[in-house]
């Protein structure tokens, strides 16, 4: 049985084929009932497709299943067991070339003279054939934006290192320079290929469109140029909808840059936002639309148009009308894919020589507004947790290693998840697995996962892929809880994410402690700590942040008046400025080490590598600037032993 046969991978098929007045039904080779539309099932009498015919009937379906597999599309005239005239089309649909293929029946009830009641069978046959067509387009340009991605990752992250390397030489920067560029062009190339295949991993919020068009209103004028006049025209009480909010972006960009072209750089652009309801009259004319209550936005241009006559390609993947080297031809098949895994609907409508509309529907959404925060402006810092890296690619895991290890992490690697699993029961303190989604073996990334929470709990989890495949995308959605770094990524965008998933976990562990209070668990007494800071104004900052969790703070300026405190005060944590005048914090350390070895020492530094630091338990770097939850955290860590 072809178990792996399923539409939830493609929700517009499913969708496309429930709109339809007429039966659709998978099968496997053997008969087994394993998929049917809205139609069939409402009117096929038993779960069992071959149940419903006769005997004589039975066996020339059977004989018509065998020669669809061999030769393609097979018809043929029958009656079921009660009478009813019925014709059947039977082709196979190959899921890949190993697998076994899946029978696509399609069924019309006909008058007694043979004729179809309602459609031309024709109709199912186009639709069959697309949906395959879009299924093998999918699978091919996720395999191959895969391993892309994987291939820009090693370019990208080699290079970021390299940028280290070469500060202060101009000619060497600028080299660099122009092939990360070329690194980003190849990223935009890979995620339009994802797009049009609808396999990009969706990270859906509910946002208000008006407001998302109105903050996009500065980045399209400076897009457009100033000879192109930007109208925005929002309706009142415009609905919610549920989408990616990166991807809305990403399609009024492409659809205001593919309208500057078709005026020249000259004209007028409006942009719409409203409410729209779509009748049943209208869905059934769009297999791939339900009927309902959507979010509309409109992009019109003051362009020359488009002829009739290729208005129906213009979303194809690689048709543009562009001079060659101006266009992939990718920018409106994303915008469609994008689209129609989101649930939506978009239409085009053109006059030649007057403009081009192009009217994208969302589904809408009756949940209030998700206030999106954009983890891009915090700061880059890094950080002393462990890290354990699990990749099967040699050179993108030494990279992404180098990467982590260059941002002050503690880095442990895996080629796959067994070996992960392994090193995750041997009982060292793990704070983040970092995983590729799509490994070898039979141990899963997402099992890989849930092991590590059970082992360590309140382990933080961040996947990476170029392609999510199944794993944790569902519906072409990410599962609820899921975090996600796409390849490639630069080395800005790993450390923003790694510390955002840190810090969700700490926030998680936190939100924990009442939960563990009320089964009676021994508080920890307040902490003694010598703050060792040059600079008074940090110092004082510091000392409020320690007072403020309970914990006693004893200051000093400069190393000589940290021994004099250390020699005057029982000390429990010495929390240190690396750069001090004089004396440095290390050396500090090591002084007052030789009277108390097992000193918990916390260095504070602007310098996320801290060279000539050894990190163990009891020591850990805390990277400026930092706030309450990571001062309390990183305490945590090296006092946890005592």
């Amino acid at each position: 049985m072809p178990s792996s046969f399923a539409l939830q991978d493609h929700a517009l098929i499913s969708r496309s084929f429930d709109a339809v007045p007429y039966g659709i039904v998978a099968l496997s080779t053997a008969g087994e009932l394993l998929y049917a539309n809205a139609w069939a099932a409402a009117r096929l009498p038993s779960d069992d497709f071959l149940a419903v015919w006769g005997d004589e009937t039975r066996k020339r379906i059977v004989d018509a299943f065998s020669r669809s597999v061999d030769e393609g599309l097979a018809t043929l005239e029958v009656a079921s067991a009660d009478g009813t005239p019925w014709r059947l089309s039977v082709e196979p649909w190959r899921g890949g070339t190993d697998a076994e293929p899946v029978l696509m029946v399609s069924l019309l009830p006909t008058r007694s003279d043979g004729e179809p009641v309602d459609f031309a069978l024709g109709l199912t046959q186009d639709q069959l054939r697309q949906a395959q067509k879009m299924d093998a387009i999918g699978k091919l340009t996720g395999g191959v934006a895969h391993d892309f991605n994987n291939l820009l990752q090693v370019i990208s992250g080699n290079l970021q290192l390299l940028s280290a390397d070469v500060a202060g030489n101009a000619r060497a920067e600028r080299r660099v320079a122009n092939a990360m560029a070329g690194v980003t062009r190849g990223t935009k190339l890979a995620a339009q290929l994802l797009a049009f295949g609808r396999r990009q991993p969706l990270a859906p919020k509910v946002v208000n469109i008006g407001r998302f068009v109105r903050d996009m209103d500065e980045l399209l004028r400076r897009a457009l140029g100033e000879a192109i006049e930007v109208e925005t025209v929002v309706a009142g009480g415009l609905w919610n909808t549920l989408v990616d909010p990166g991807n809305v972006e990403n399609a009024l960009l492409n659809l205001a840059l593919n309208a500057r072209d078709a005026m020249e750089g000259r004209g007028k652009l409006t942009i719409e936002a409203g409410n729209a309801l779509l009748d049943a009259t209208y869905a059934a004319a769009h297999g791939d639309l339900r009927p309902g209550q959507y979010v509309m936005i409109a992009v019109t241009d003051t362009g020359t148009g488009i002829p009739a006559e290729i208005i129906d390609q213009v979303f194809e993947p690689f048709f543009t009308t562009k001079p060659e080297g101006r266009g992939t031809g990718l920018g409106l098949s994303m915008v469609y894919g994008f689209v129609k895994q989101s649930g939506g609907h978009v239409k085009i409508y053109s006059e030649p020589g007057h403009g081009t509309t192009v009217k994208i529907y969302l589904p809408r959404s009756t949940q209030s507004e998700d206030r999106v925060v954009d983890i891009e402006e915090e700061g880059v810092r890094g950080g002393d947790e462990t890290i354990l890296v699990v990749e099967d690619d040699d050179a993108v895991r030494e990279t992404v290693v180098a990467m982590l290890g260059d941002l002050g992490y503690r880095v442990l690697k895996a080629r796959d998840a067994e070996s992960a699993l392994s090193i995750i029961e041997s009982g060292i303190a793990i704070d983040l697995l970092f995983t590729d989604v799509v490994m070898p073996g039979p141990l899963r990334s997402p099992e890989l996962a849930r092991k590590a929470a059970e082992r360590q709990p309140g382990i933080g989890v961040l996947f990476t892929s170029g392609y999510t495949e199944n794993a944790i995308v569902h519906g072409g959605r990410l599962d609820e809880g899921v975090e996600l770094l796409s390849k490639p990524y630069t080395r800005d965008q790993l450390a923003r994410r790694v510390r955002n998933v840190l810090a969700t976990r700490l926030r998680r562990t936190q939100d924990a402690l009442p939960m563990a209070s009320a089964t009676a668990t021994p508080v920890p007494p307040p902490m003694r700590v010598l703050v060792v800071e040059d600079d008074a104004l940090i110092r004082m900052s510091i000392c409020e942040m320690l007072e403020s969790r309970g914990h006693m703070a004893f200051e000093a300026g400069d190393g000589h008046e940290a021994l004099r405190v250390y020699n005057a005060q029982p000390i429990d944590v010495l929390l240190a400025d690396v750069g001090l005048p004089g004396m440095n914090g290390v050396e500090v350390a090591d002084r007052l080490r030789e009277q108390q070895p097992e000193l918990p020492v916390l260095y504070a530094t602007g310098d996320h590598t801290a060279n000539g630091i050894q990190r163990d338990e009891r020591t850990a770097i805390l990277v400026k600037p930092y706030g309450v939850a990571d001062l309390m955290d990183a305490i945590g860590r090296i006092t946890r032993a005592t």
